[in-house]
């Protein structure tokens, strides 16, 4: 337990630091991440007997990353066909072997290791040209500390609750240990987190109160399919560099969807009109 606080903290402080820096800093720990992230990934599908490129996808999520921090997002197309095309050629000439398998797990963990990380760097400066919300602080950070908070709310609830009333399993074959009271009870406190940290940066109630229901929704979502990964592998962690915690996919495994779908929210729903615009055209 003294691994586990002491680990968290440290990792909790430095991720936090680089949120609320956000720019180079927030770039070069997603950057340190993803290179992790693939490592682990990596390493467990070798238990399932697929190999996948580790090289592709450090090349290719360092290339999602470059493209965001310079917001050059038209080359986004480009990075996943480079990506398409550096897969299909790895197993070329690398004799007898799963061919398929390498090449859509390669394609699959370049997206899942890459690019959805790089959306909390998209989210953290998001807002940063135009707004319709007037307040005093980087509106990108405000969403950040909302889902950063939010999510580890709904992780700690989900398992104390489930602890003290868990019944009903909720995914039995993925991640029996999880219950359907411990999913509820995180989701009422996600939510009730949601309007305590976003009724003071100033946003509309009605957003706060949609933001935490993605939120804890998407976390718990992130974390079965983390699991599911790891239960077809056979593997019970992703690794043990983080002591007491096992491995970095085991920790950001609830926040990997939860970027991307705060961020979109965010930008399409919160910070602009456009899909308001789009349905009031078409009636």
């Amino acid at each position: 337990m003294n691994k586990r606080f002491i680990t968290g903290l440290i990792v909790g402080i430095s991720s936090l630091y680089a949120v609320l820096a956000g720019g180079i800093w927030l770039a070069i720990a997603l950057g340190i991440l993803v290179v992790l992230l693939s490592r682990e990934y990596t390493e467990i599908l070798k238990h399932k007997g697929f190999l996948p490129s580790f090289k592709i996808l450090v090349i290719s999520s360092l290339l999602f990353g470059f493209v965001v921090y310079n917001k050059q997002f038209n080359l986004i197309p480009f990075v996943l066909i480079i990506t398409v095309f550096a897969s299909m050629m790895w197993v070329l000439f690398r004799g007898k072997q799963p061919y398929i398998a390498n090449v859509a797990t390669t394609i699959f963990g370049s997206i899942y290791c890459g690019w959805l990380p790089f959306h909390l760097l998209m989210l953290r400066h998001v807002g940063e040209t135009s707004s319709n919300l007037a307040i005093p602080y980087p509106i990108g950070a405000g969403f950040c500390a909302l889902m950063l908070f939010s999510v580890a709310v709904t992780d700690i609830f989900c398992y104390f609750v489930g602890c003290k009333f868990g019944k009903h399993k909720l995914a039995p074959v993925i991640s029996p240990n999880k219950t359907i009271e411990g999913s509820i009870g995180g989701s009422i406190m996600c939510l009730l987190f949601a309007l305590i940290i976003g009724l003071p940066l100033g946003l509309p109630w009605h957003h706060a109160v949609i933001l935490g229901i993605l939120i804890a929704i998407f976390a718990q979502i992130g974390d079965l399919c983390e699991s599911m990964i790891k239960r077809d592998a056979g593997v019970k962690d992703s690794s043990n560099i983080l002591p007491g915690h096992g491995g970095i996919m085991d920790r950001v495994d609830s926040y990997l969807l939860t970027f991307v779908v705060v961020y979109y929210y965010a930008q399409y729903f919160v910070l602009s009109n456009i899909f308001v615009d789009v349905f009031r055209g078409l009636s």
